[in-house]
This record gives structure tokens, sequence and C-alpha cells, in this order.
């Protein structure tokens, strides 16, 4: 594999303890996490005390004091362990930047603290039944009420929903607006009338819980506010390139794990007398998945570069989200029939990534809303 360069020797450090906290607290207890639909959150503030969540919150606000790449070290370790229920990336790098960028002064005072330390759990509702990827479509309504504002409405597919203590919500607070129209509310879970649904079924990423929520005459003050009102659509579309990297970081990290484990598994198998990874064809097929590994790597740590520097756009962004989920799509399958019958058996490591990549062609915008982003760009570029 290619050398990489953007890691400082604090990154590898934290690498190193990022690796045995996953190691002693992550992986002995997947398997029972699964099982439950939800991950303990005992861990969630392990984390906390050990640097992991929120690396970019500063010192003084509570939080680890790191940048972006102490993220990306957390995110490729999880996914390296094949860790899909401590959604911790969705936390810290997804839903707590909405506070860090648009926060009020005494938003962020009361929360960066009890988010860095894990002691309180995010979650973020944007898509409902009728409104996915379309979120100028939206259909929870707040209403203005002297200092509150009066939320109803219900949200679908909320990772974290379950586990969630602090949720941000977007909603309409002038429908004749269409997007400009959307705001995004901090909605604590305990307020009367809100309320979470069942756990849902998953076929995959089954130890992060996922749910419904529904909001019935949720009185939320105005001061909960995040950012300006009608400015929600546009704070979310200025957030959406980095939770698009976040996917495809994950996702190149994926398809190395992958590529590592069924090396392993090859070299270790015999068949007729011979190891599997001895035939022509497994070394070919494991050929493409290093090449495909390779470039995939490289590409993301471009996107990742470029991020650092400020200027990664919402194409760059869909194109690594859709290139890098695409990709390991292919390559948990190619690795997966390698593994023959043994690799059909969901305790088997490459079972569960073969079913837990499936999301991520889905997750932060589905591939085909990532073509329309890339085919918009291109028709604007010719014109």
């Amino acid at each position: 594999m290619l050398r990489r360069t953007l890691f400082g020797e604090e990154h590898d450090a934290f690498r190193d303890s990022v690796r045995r906290f996953v190691a002693s607290e992550i992986t002995p207890h997947h398997a029972q996490w699964e099982r439950d639909g939800i991950v303990s959150r005992d861990v969630w503030r392990a984390a906390g005390e050990h640097g992991l969540l929120c690396c970019t919150v500063p010192e003084d606000r509570g939080g680890p004091g790191g940048d972006f790449l102490h993220s990306v070290v957390v995110i490729e370790e999880l996914a390296r362990a094949g860790a899909s229920g401590p959604a911790f990336s969705l936390h810290s790098d997804i839903i707590v930047p909405y506070i860090q960028a648009y926060g009020s002064e005494d938003q962020k005072v009361e929360w960066l603290p009890r988010v860095a330390a894990g002691e309180t759990v995010t979650a973020i509702g944007m898509t409902e039944p009728s409104a996915g990827s379309d979120l100028q479509a939206i259909r929870t309504r707040a209403v203005r009420d002297g200092n509150h504002f009066v939320v109803n409405g219900q949200k679908l597919y909320i990772s974290n929903g379950q586990i969630a203590d602090l949720y941000v919500i977007a909603c309409k607070t002038d429908p004749d607006l269409g997007g400009k129209g959307v705001s995004l509310l901090l909605v604590e879970g305990d307020r009367e009338g809100f309320e979470r649904g069942r756990n849902l079924d998953k076929i995959g990423c089954r130890a992060q819980d996922t749910s419904e929520l529904f909001l019935r005459d949720v009185r939320v003050p105005i001061t909960n506010l995040l950012g300006q009102e009608g400015r929600g659509f546009v704070q979310l579309m200025q957030q959406l390139p980095q939770e698009r990297l976040v996917v495809a970081i994950r996702c190149a990290a994926s398809i190395e794990a992958a590529l590592e484990e069924t090396v392993r598994y090859t070299a270790d198998r015999t068949a007729f007398g011979r190891r599997i990874i001895d035939f022509q064809n497994t070394r070919f097929a494991l050929a493409e998945v290093r090449t495909a590994a390779m470039a995939t790597r490289a590409f993301i740590d471009q996107c990742i570069a470029c991020h650092l520097d400020g200027g990664l756009s919402s194409e760059d962004a869909a194109a690594a989200k859709l290139h890098a989920t695409e990709t390991l799509g292919r390559v948990v399958d190619d690795c997966l029939q390698l593994h023959g019958g043994y690799g059909y058996m969901q305790e088997v490591p490459i079972a569960r990534a073969w079913i837990d990549a499936r999301m991520s062609r889905i997750a932060g915008g589905s591939s085909e809303i990532m073509k329309e982003i890339i085919g918009r760009d291109l028709i604007a570029g010719s014109g």
C-alpha cells in the first residue's frame, strides 16, 4: 500500500490509543450489542474519557482540542474493527458540528462539554416518511407561540434514535417559503410530547439503534433555535460535504479491512492440497481488490486534504461518497466469494461487513443523488 502523508506523530500515537480502546472496550461486546440492537451507554462515557468523541471541540469548550485528522483516526479504527454499532462519528463529526458552527454562546457552553464527555448523545432528525433526500419536502412544523416553538411531526430512520438525549430537528417554521422556511431546533429527548418509536429491525449495522421519532405539541424555547430562523436548509447543505466525506473515509478503511481479512483467510485455507491464495484466480481477484483499495485510499486522502484546507466542494464530496460506497459494495462481495460457504455465516467478519456495507450507498444521500449532484455540476460547467 502507498505510504500516507496526512498524519503526524501525534496522530500516529492517537491511533495506537484508539486501537487499544477498540480492542478492549468495543470488540469484546459488539456481538452482544448486535443482539441487543443498541450499544451500552458506558462505552460512550468511556470514549469521552479517552478523548475519542468530538475531537475538534477545543479544550476551552470541554473537548479534546484536536483536529479533523483525529476524527479520521477514530472513524478508520472503528471501520477496521467492523464496529458498526457505536455511532461516534455520527455524533462527533456530523451532528455536533452544527452546534459548533451555528450554536449561540449559551448553547455551546451548555452542550459542548457534555457531548465531548459522552454524557449527552446526539441524533439528527431530517428524514421523514415522505421526505428523504428532498429535504425541502419535510412536513414537521414548528409554530411560534410566545417564547416557544410548538413542534409537530414525525422523523424516520434516525440513527442514535433510542439512545440520544439531544436531537437536531429540521422543521418548517414557514411552510410557504420552501427551503427558505426550514429551521433547525435543538430538542431534548425528555420534553413532553417527544416520543421515540420502536427500535427498527435493520438488515445490517444492527448494534446501532435506529428509530422513528414522534413530536406532538412539543414546546421548545426559542433559545433552542440553532442559528437563524429560515436558514436551516442552507446550514444542512453547508454540513453535508463533511458528512459525505465521513462516509467515504469509513468505506475506504472497510475496503482495506476486507482485503486484509480475505488475504489472511485464503492463506490459511486449503483446497485440493493447496492454499486457496495459491490459485491464480484467487490472486487475480485479490489483485483487483488491492488496486481498488489503493485507488480509493488515494482519492479519499486527497479529499481529506482538501477538506482540511476548506476547499472540499459539494460535488467532490458527492464523488468521494459515490466512489467509496460503490467500490466497497463490490469489494466485500468479491471477498465474501473467496471465503466460500464460510463467508455466508453471519458470525464471520466478512459476512457482517457484506451486510453492513449496503447501508453506505443510501445513508447521507443515495448513490443516485450523488450522481445527480455531480451531473448538475458538469452541466453548469459546460455552459
